[in-house]
């Protein structure tokens, strides 16, 4: 379900009734420079593709690099991952006072408060 241009209250009940139904829903909306974006896709189970790591041989000293892991993006592994989103009614219940607020303040985009 994608919704826009539509009331806190009427995102919050749709989203709520997906959640219920394990329907995946985006909502989002644009005033001028500004806008704002999210997605509840309840319980995500996705793979991810991962390049192996490959260690630097012991014996083989090319300088400051031997200390780094090298790439090899010729072998790859596939990574199962799941992701659990929280819900609409959640994502806007932050409480802003205390300590971890603060500091939660400091990386939450101001658009965030567009939707409040």
């Amino acid at each position: 379900v994608c919704l826009t241009c539509c009331s806190r209250d009427v995102m919050v009940k749709i989203d709520q009734i997906c959640h219920k139904n394990s329907v995946k829903f985006f909502t989002g909306d644009v005033f001028g420079y500004h806008g704002y974006m999210f997605a509840d896709l309840g319980e995500h189970e996705f793979v991810e593709e991962k390049t192996k790591v490959a260690k630097a041989s012991p014996g083989v000293e090319d300088g400051p690099d031997t200390k780094k892991a090298k790439l090899d993006s010729s072998e790859t592994t596939m990574v199962k991952k799941r992701v659990i989103f929280c819900q609409l009614k959640e994502a806007l219940a932050v409480d802003w006072r205390g300590e971890k607020a603060a500091v939660a303040l400091k990386r939450t985009a101001p658009d965030y408060f567009l939707l409040q």
